[in-house]
């Protein structure tokens, strides 16, 4: 039985001995800390030897991490005025206007392929649109992606030897320093001969080789718009040359034509195909089925020849 001085001496023992375990909070916190970082971090790699980088066998050499973090996928972001669109592994990007249209259309340009709707039309039905044509839709992508690239091979060297296309073909340019200056052309060997004075500039020669060209292009046409004039029973006013980018020909309603001189670059089918188109519009000043029905039956293959010149724009030929 304790007394009430055994009991004084149990308490003041046991306070002692509590005293002695119970761990210091600041050390109890550092316990805390490293079992959390335990839990969320990857284990800690061997301590190195005194001296020694981590996880290496000489002094002054990092190591490479013990493990690599998975990488998180990124949800791509439609840049400020477009939207996306998922088509299977593909994401689109496309900018949207609304209009006052009835239908929903489909353009590709520099920029990419842009889509005009009409206001009542939804988001959920453009999306279905899109997907009905994201064949087209790539392969125009696809085709603006290689014009684009075609821009940027090396442009062409005016020097003797150099190759021009012409006609379906290439013609070589022979520079030659005279006093008197002249051009030649000689079919046999498919050469250009350019005669120019010794001290004659790079644009010289390209404004010589532009104006025989142009002369070319002129005689040619005024053989080929008489023969499918009169396949297609129209008249044509006049015809001139144009210098276009954006397009190879043109007519108007009172016969006026006008087509591109660097057609010369092209072989004969493409150039009759463009003179066959724009004659065309003599009959239809459209583009509608009529129109091309009329293209067809004077000139059967201009399916082939539309794609070709759609590949091959005045801006991939070579620059006066």
């Amino acid at each position: 039985m304790f007394t009430r001085k055994n009991r004084s001496r149990l308490l003041t023992t046991l306070k002692k001995l509590l005293r002695q375990h119970l761990p210091d909070p600041n050390q109890l916190a550092l316990q805390l800390d490293f079992f959390t970082s335990d839990l969320f971090t990857p284990a800690p790699v061997d301590q190195p030897a005194p001296g020694r980088a981590p996880g290496t066998g000489k002094p002054g050499q990092s190591s490479p991490p013990s493990s690599i973090a998975p990488s998180i996928p990124v949800t791509p972001v439609a840049a400020p005025g477009k939207r996306l669109i998922q088509l299977q592994e593909h994401t689109l990007e496309y900018r949207l206007l609304r209009s006052k249209r009835r239908s929903i259309g489909f353009l590709i340009d520099d920029d990419g392929l842009r889509i005009t709707a009409p206001k009542w039309v939804t988001l959920a039905e453009i999306d279905s649109a899109i997907r009905e044509k994201q064949r087209w839709i790539f392969a125009k992508l696809n085709e603006r992606r290689e014009r684009s690239a075609s821009r940027l091979q090396p442009q062409m060297q005016w020097r003797d030897g150099a190759t021009l296309p012409y006609m379906g073909g290439e013609l070589t340019l022979r520079i030659r320093a005279n006093h008197a200056a002249g051009i030649a052309f000689d079919a046999a060997t498919q050469e250009l001969t350019v005669c120019l004075p010794a001290d004659a500039d790079e644009q010289q020669m390209k404004d010589r080789v532009q104006s025989w060209l142009q002369l070319q292009a002129k005689a040619l046409f005024a053989q080929r718009l008489p023969i499918y004039a009169e396949k297609l029973q129209v008249r044509y006013r006049s015809y001139a040359l144009s210098s276009a980018m954006t397009q190879w020909g043109s007519c108007t309603v009172d016969g006026k034509i006008r087509l591109n001189w660097r057609l010369i670059h092209f072989a004969l089918p493409l150039i009759d195909y463009v003179i066959a188109h724009e004659l065309s519009h003599l009959r239809e000043m459209n583009h509608s089925p009529r129109f091309w029905a009329t293209v067809q039956s004077v000139f059967p293959e201009f399916q082939a020849a539309k794609q070709a010149l759609r590949e091959r724009g005045p801006d991939t030929l070579p620059a006066f």
